[in-house]
């Protein structure tokens, strides 16, 4: 254990520096959470106590080597192919169909919170797969992706992945198709097909800062994201990213995150299964 315990004054320190850095909400009870994922970093920092470390943080400036580690050791980087599969139904069957009905023939895309890339290489699979089957349909697609931590979008841009990542919701025809095996390397390893990944563009981006960097687009997901911040920073960071969309935009929530009490710039368009939002 890094620290031999958590003063409850330290711990509310720690967990309002954590939401002011990155807009994590911390529980109330989730000292062994902090233990557990902040032990390596304590130890290598030489620290003796949570506050210490709270210290630390507040004297180094934004963008400082511990500062990053901290946030990269309490965010969430769960991600895996194709996740819950239907908003990928709805991109391919509804949104790039709408698109097309509307003699749009370039698109941007934005996969928020990207963590490994897991996701936007499954946008980028999904709509190759529309183009192979509606041949012209767009002449540019770009999809930009960000997240927090430069450790994973390092990785993310590498298009590299082991055994146990491929298996995680990639079905065995989209790995033949897109996806070839690394016969180099010593253990068992995947790399995206160059086509489909450089379509996907990486840039490190915090929920919390202005979005206006990236620019506009027309489709944005956003899924498992919100469910980390306040009811303030939801309503923040849903009309930022409503004023992000151009006219008749599309956003993608997680399962289960709604956005009716947060904003009311979207229609919610009902899918079966699934919802996404348009904004009006």
């Amino acid at each position: 254990m890094p620290f031999a315990r958590i003063d409850p004054a330290e711990y509310d320190e720690f967990r309002q520096f954590l939401e002011d850095a990155c807009g994590i909400l911390l529980g109330e009870n989730k000292h062994y959470l902090v233990q557990s994922r902040l032990g390596k970093v304590a130890s290598e920092s030489g620290v003796g106590s949570l506050g210490d470390l709270v210290g630390q943080l507040r004297r180094e400036r934004s963008g400082g080597a511990l500062r990053e580690r901290v946030i990269e050791a309490m965010t969430t980087n769960e991600t895996f192919w194709f996740r819950d599969n239907h908003p990928f139904g709805i991109l391919s069957g509804s949104v790039l169909p709408d698109f097309v009905k509307r003699k749009q023939r370039a698109l941007r895309l934005w996969s928020a919170a990207c963590s490994t890339g897991q996701e936007p290489y499954s946008i980028s699979i999904t709509i190759q797969e529309f183009l192979g089957k509606n041949p012209g349909a767009f002449n540019d697609v770009q999809i930009t992706a960000t997240d927090i931590s430069p450790a994973v979008l390092e990785e993310a841009r590498a298009g590299y992945y082991d055994a146990m990542a491929v298996a995680r919701g990639l079905p065995a025809e989209i790995r033949t198709r897109y996806f070839q095996r690394d016969a180099q390397h010593w253990e068992e390893r995947w790399r995206l097909r160059d086509d489909v990944r450089r379509r996907v563009q990486f840039t490190r981006a915090n929920l919390l800062t202005s979005f206006s960097p990236l620019g506009r687009f027309d489709v944005i997901f956003c899924r498992n994201v919100l469910i980390y911040f306040s009811a303030e920073l939801k309503i923040d960071i849903l009309k930022r990213m409503a004023a992000s969309l151009n006219p008749g935009g599309y956003l993608f929530l997680g399962a289960s995150e709604a956005i009716t009490q947060y904003s009311d710039a979207f229609d919610m368009l009902r899918c079966n299964p699934g919802v996404v939002y348009r904004k009006k």
